[in-house]
């Protein structure tokens, strides 16, 4: 239970914290081209989960509970594009080349097929 517990707290933080960096990007840069808002959150946290995740395993530096405060409350609130990125990366780690490049290609092409098909039906079909 403590652990789901840690997990909503650092989603509601993860979130917050998108909200807030995103929102601030896209003013700083005074565009609405592209999406550097979400870039930039996405970025941040992947950079983040691989360094906590490689220190986790190199250094045993977290605990269970942490890792669940952070690495998938904070960053998964944050960015569930940070957990993708660490994924594939352990993948290709452990020599997992070709599942790796299908979890790439299924994630990014199954994700946008989504988007559309979600938007798709929102508006009627058009």
């Amino acid at each position: 239970m403590l652990l789901i517990l840690l997990v909503g707290v650092g989603g509601f933080v993860g979130a917050v914290m998108r909200y807030a960096v995103t929102n601030w990007v896209q003013y700083t840069l005074h565009t609405s081209t592209l999406p550097y808002g979400t870039l930039t959150v996405n970025v941040i946290g992947c950079l983040v989960i691989g360094l906590l995740g490689g220190l986790s395993e190199s250094r045993n530096l977290l605990t269970a509970e942490t890792r669940a405060l952070l690495l998938i409350g904070v960053l998964g609130g944050f960015t569930t594009y940070s957990t993708f990125g660490y994924e594939t990366v352990q993948l290709l780690r452990d020599g997992e080349s070709l599942t790796a490049f299908s979890n790439i290609g299924l994630q990014v092409c199954l994700g946008l097929v989504a988007v559309w098909i979600g938007y798709s039906v929102s508006q009627g079909g058009t």
